[in-house]
């Protein structure tokens, strides 16, 4: 395996986004990640010797510790970079500080930042492999794969499922690379959401969170109110009425079904506390599943 992706130009090695990704790559990573689940070791050695970087230009808990941790688990080296206190805080570029980290021997950079479109730009530009940790409301692909490598896990397979995304799709890097990595597979994407929380730019149905919640998976998202421009959302308990996964719509859902969050949550705004870690709940498997979906990623960047 490690023989093939020696031959890989860096440009094949990066995972910038699933959008214009083949199914056949992404069931190669999803394969490789139960591989790596099904380790008794916690710690291999397939990366000795190599070093990786977590640059992340936005705040960040769940994504970075998962990446810092799948790394390790490799055996590879780790530097983490954060805004404060670097030389971003000084006026140097992004690029800049990516073409520095590379300078010193770094063979792989994982990167979070907002502006959309910036990280393709500096893809061209060095010559080790980058890890899209997300780019403003463009894509989150390391987040979808763990997200269907969930679903996998649960119902055998992903042809045929009825996926209901629910919240603010408008500024979801999530939804966005669940919609298009999720139709290759053969499942049927659905959002539901306010007017004022939908994204114009996706080829999607909007239904009622009525009809969400008789979906195979529902899938809530994070209200996320700093990127909002004015107070359009109202008090989060009337958002919580429309919208909100409540004790009572889960009560109304399919046996088999069942929920997601790629997290953090709003307990008792976009879900009800009781619902986060209910039967039917895979929010804390999702984030478990993480780990394995990320090694698969950095072992095919860096091997």
């Amino acid at each position: 395996m490690a023989v093939v992706q020696l031959e890989r130009s860096v440009k094949e090695r990066s995972l910038l986004g699933l959008k214009e990704m083949s199914k056949q790559e992404m069931e190669s990573i999803l394969d490789r990640a139960d591989y790596w689940n099904r380790q008794p070791n916690k710690v291999n050695h397939v990366l000795k010797d190599k070093f990786a970087t977590n640059l992340f230009f936005e705040s960040s808990t769940r994504t970075r510790c998962s990446f810092e941790v799948a790394e390790k688990r490799l055996g590879a080296e780790v530097i983490n970079f954060t805004t404060q206190a670097s030389s971003v805080e000084k006026g140097e570029s992004i690029y800049d500080t990516v073409r520095t980290l590379e300078s010193m021997g770094m063979d792989a950079g994982v990167i979070r930042l907002k502006p959309v479109g910036l990280l393709e730009q500096i893809a061209e530009r060095v010559k080790m492999p980058l890890v899209n940790a997300g780019d403003g409301n463009n894509e989150h692909p390391t987040q979808a794969l763990l997200d269907m490598y969930t679903m996998r896990k649960h119902f055998g397979e992903l042809s045929g499922l009825n996926v209901a995304i629910v919240g603010d799709i408008q500024h979801s890097r999530v939804a966005r690379s669940n919609l298009w990595a999720l139709r290759k597979f053969g499942a049927k994407v659905s959002f539901c959401a306010p007017e004022h929380m939908r994204a114009n730019d996706l080829d999607a149905p909007y239904i009622s969170i009525e009809e969400a919640v008789q979906a195979d998976v529902v899938m809530m998202l994070r209200l996320q109110l700093e990127r909002h421009e004015g107070d359009k959302t109202g008090p989060a308990e009337e958002y919580r009425t429309q919208y909100g996964l409540t004790l009572e719509r889960v009560a109304g859902m399919k046996p088999h079904s069942i929920i997601m969050h790629p997290a953090p949550v709003n307990r008792n705004v976009e879900i009800d506390d009781a619902v986060v870690e209910c039967e039917q709940a895979r929010i804390f498997d999702q984030m478990a599943n993480g780990v394995p979906i990320r090694m698969a990623v950095m072992e095919r960047a860096m091997a």
